[in-house]
């Protein structure tokens, strides 16, 4: 019997308990305690599981400290307001419950989430156990889809904590007029993002980006030949032609800014990420005291669910 492809989820953690917060109202438990974001990513997570019936789960976060983004730029996310501590709050409350679950977390000082996510994605599941794994990573944050290949998909939330859409090379395509997820670097490097407030070349937006990069296929090509003053240069505007000599080392700097790692060093072991053996009274216990009771009536099926998974595993 041919081998099953085996799933590895992946959450981003920081940017789905972000938009959980911000989705839902404020909720509080019998004690007081505001859970609005624990609740939204529990939906998520139930979700996406029913939705992927993966066989292992890993959970990154952002480290609460300065990156080397911040480092390189201390603007890096400077326009951004700051995070309610009512947020930050709930942040223990979902590892306490990750950790109930046996759901590995991992965050790195200096390095963001998407960095470890980029790491494990990339680097970890094709040499380890099984030669056929196939990553989904669950965010809320676009950055992710420069990471999608063939053996990586990234589900979005689209808005809220329900509007969901799964993105792999034809979505990314449909989404940016044809460029493809490894050219998301460089269009953000020309284009900029102003949620990251990385600069990009001032005077190129998204069309002349896309344009560019379809022409030229990355930055590097392009001020090549740029530089080489050849016949594929003259296609592009004498104006356009000027920002991007005046602003080379900007585009090339915004560049290693939107460009998330792949080789952060962590500790990652596939088989210890494995899902479906938890404590269901630790659980049990956890949603109690926040007042969860419509995720403890969905604890059966979801164990039911795991416990099929394993058959078919064990037949193979």
């Amino acid at each position: 019997m041919a081998e099953q492809k085996k799933r590895l989820i992946v959450i981003d953690s920081n940017s789905v308990i972000h938009r959980a917060f911000h989705a839902l109202p404020p909720l509080s438990t019998k004690k007081g305690e505001l859970v609005n974001a624990v609740y939204g990513f529990l939906l998520v997570f139930f979700k996406t599981i029913k939705e992927f019936q993966p066989n292992f789960i890993v959970a990154c976060f952002d480290f609460p400290a300065p990156t080397f983004r911040h480092k390189k730029f201390k603007e890096y996310k400077a326009k951004r307001p700051p995070t309610p501590k009512e947020l930050y709050n709930q942040i223990p409350k979902i590892k306490e419950i990750l950790n109930a679950f046996n759901v590995p977390v991992f965050e790195k000082k200096g390095f963001e989430a998407d960095d470890i996510i980029g790491t494990i994605s990339k680097k970890f599941p094709k040499k380890q156990i099984y030669p056929k794994v196939e990553t989904i990573i669950l965010s809320g944050d676009l950055d992710t889809l420069q990471l999608i290949d063939t053996h990586t998909k990234v589900y979005l939330l689209k808005k809220g904590v329900k509007n969901t859409i799964l993105y792999d090379k034809d979505s990314v395509k449909e989404r940016y007029s044809g460029l493809l997820p490894d050219q998301l670097v460089d269009f953000r490097a020309l284009r900029g993002d102003p949620s990251d407030n990385i600069p990009g070349v001032a005077g190129i937006g998204e069309k002349t980006a896309i344009s560019l990069l379809k022409e030229f296929g990355t930055i590097e090509n392009l001020y090549r030949q740029l530089e080489k003053k050849g016949k594929q240069i003259e296609k592009v505007k004498p104006r356009t032609r000027g920002l991007l000599f005046q602003q080379k080392e900007q585009a090339f700097f915004s560049k290693e800014l939107a460009e998330i790692k792949k080789n952060v060093l962590i500790d990652f072991d596939l088989k210890k990420c494995q899902w479906g053996k938890y404590d269901k009274e630790k659980i049990i216990q956890l949603f109690k005291d926040m007042d969860f009771n419509t995720f403890i009536k969905r604890l059966p099926g979801l164990k039911e669910q795991n416990i099929i998974k394993e058959r078919r595993l064990r037949l193979l």
